[in-house]
């Protein structure tokens, strides 16, 4: 095979992957396409953490370990966490950076803390 063939050749196959792909997120429901976006792994560790924070405050306010105000202004915490870790994620096509993760996990520690003392 001369490599002018082999070129060519190589050129269809990667124009044919490329082209299924556009045609297979193409088909995708924006909801199917954003959903895919929140299980990026960096995302999901981050929102994890948050789920898991939010059962715990939950929990040790019902146990009577946080009043009621405490919750709120954990949760509040946790909201505002939330919305950033979306606004991060929108500025890199659904993804966060490994320092955005960092930063991230730094204030949920900080949340963590409060939760039970």
């Amino acid at each position: 095979m001369s490599i002018k063939k082999l070129i060519t050749t190589g050129l269809i196959v990667s124009l044919s992957a490329f082209a299924f792909i556009n045609t297979a997120a193409a088909q995708m429901t924006p909801q199917q396409k954003a959903e895919w976006l929140k299980t990026h792994p960096r995302r999901a560790e981050v929102n994890a953490r948050l789920t898991n924070q939010a059962h715990r405050i939950n929990t040790e306010r019902k146990e009577g370990d946080l009043t009621n105000p405490q919750a709120a202004k954990l949760h509040s915490a946790d909201r505002h966490i939330r919305r950033e870790e979306r606004r991060m994620a929108a500025q890199h096509n659904g993804h966060l950076t490994k320092q955005e993760q960092i930063k991230l996990n730094q204030q949920e520690n900080k949340v963590s803390q409060k939760i039970g003392q």
